[in-house]
């Protein structure tokens, strides 16, 4: 039995021996680390600070926040977002990392009360201003269609697009945009007014002219294709080559038949033609229809024939040329 006790305690002396080195391992909090956090969870907080904060509850009203302070952090649904798709239960979960603002240090039970929308607002003004001066671009949902544009919620702040900056074109039902998500660029920035107006129509607009850029240069000076006229100008005609490409037949390049005085002399709208690539400029395409008439008639040069007389006419007497002439 002595024997028993003996090799037991020797195995748990054993077992002791080999867990007391992990025991060491582990990490341990240094006093300037416990006064470090002592410190913070007893620093001042003011109405407007902007804090950081860790989710760790959520219920179907409020939503409860770790500030590493002596007391908890409360959010109400109403001040966490202003977006109205907003979900608390889907939309905020326990561990999540985001700032609010101080809107009481006690709401009568002990907690800070704060916003999750003021701070968001805030911080977002700012970072409206840099997308402003920088024109950097981004996108945005739509969520409505209201008087004179549309709606949608940039950085939780709602952004207004008028309906002059929605697309390239004239949009005649603004809520077929609804629930689309729309490039975009600020426009205008004014946060005492609480005005964040942006266009998806710049870029739109530069989309569409690298593209062209783009398709341009696969043409080649000397290329002979048909296209349509689109316009006719008093200095020439537009023509379409398709793939909204188009180039100017200026009106000197119209016809070798005769000179015109204006293009719709012999062309109109929707007339299908034959023109050649003459030249490329910046991205401007200039075409001739002159350069493939061949059914102009060749109009040889007229030279003026003078008929000398015959060598012995020229010898002819003085007398004979005065013969006949009254002095």
């Amino acid at each position: 039995m002595a024997e028993e006790m003996e090799v037991k305690v020797t195995e748990t002396a054993e077992e002791t021996a080999q867990a007391a080195p992990a025991a060491e391992a582990a990490p341990t909090e240094s006093m300037d680390d416990f006064k470090k956090e002592l410190d913070n969870s007893m620093r001042e907080i003011s109405v407007g600070d902007i804090l950081d904060c860790t989710v760790t509850g959520v219920s179907e009203t409020e939503v409860t926040v770790d500030l590493n302070y002596f007391a908890p952090g409360l959010i109400r649904a109403l001040d966490y977002s202003a977006d109205p798709a907003f979900s608390i239960k889907n939309d905020v979960k326990v561990g999540d990392a985001i700032k609010a603002s101080v809107l009481r240090t006690d709401d009568g039970r002990g907690n800070v009360l704060l916003s999750r929308r003021n701070a968001v607002e805030a911080l977002a003004w700012e970072e409206f201003r840099k997308m402003l001066d920088e024109k950097i671009e981004t996108e945005v949902k739509i969520v409505d269609a209201v008087k004179g544009g549309v709606v949608g919620y940039l950085n939780g702040v709602r952004a207004f697009i008028p309906a002059s900056h929605l697309a390239l074109g004239f949009v005649e039902d603004l809520a077929s945009f609804k629930g689309k998500t729309v490039p975009v660029r600020v426009i205008t920035a004014e946060q005492e007014n609480k005005r964040l107006v942006l266009s998806s129509r710049d870029i739109l607009r530069e989309r569409r002219e690298a593209e062209k850029a783009e398709r341009v240069s696969n043409i080649q000076v000397g290329l002979v294709t048909e296209g349509t006229v689109e316009t006719l100008k008093p200095y020439g005609a537009f023509v379409s080559l398709g793939d909204g490409i188009d180039g100017l037949v200026h009106i000197s390049q119209i016809s070798s038949a005769k000179r015109l005085k204006t293009p719709d002399e012999v062309l109109s709208v929707g007339d299908k033609v034959k023109v050649k690539v003459t030249a490329i400029k910046d991205g401007r395409i200039s075409l001739s229809m002159k350069a493939l008439d061949e059914t102009a008639p060749v109009r040889p040069v007229e030279e003026e024939r003078v008929v000398l007389p015959k060598s012995e006419e020229l010898t002819t007497s003085l007398g004979s040329l005065l013969k006949g002439i009254k002095l």
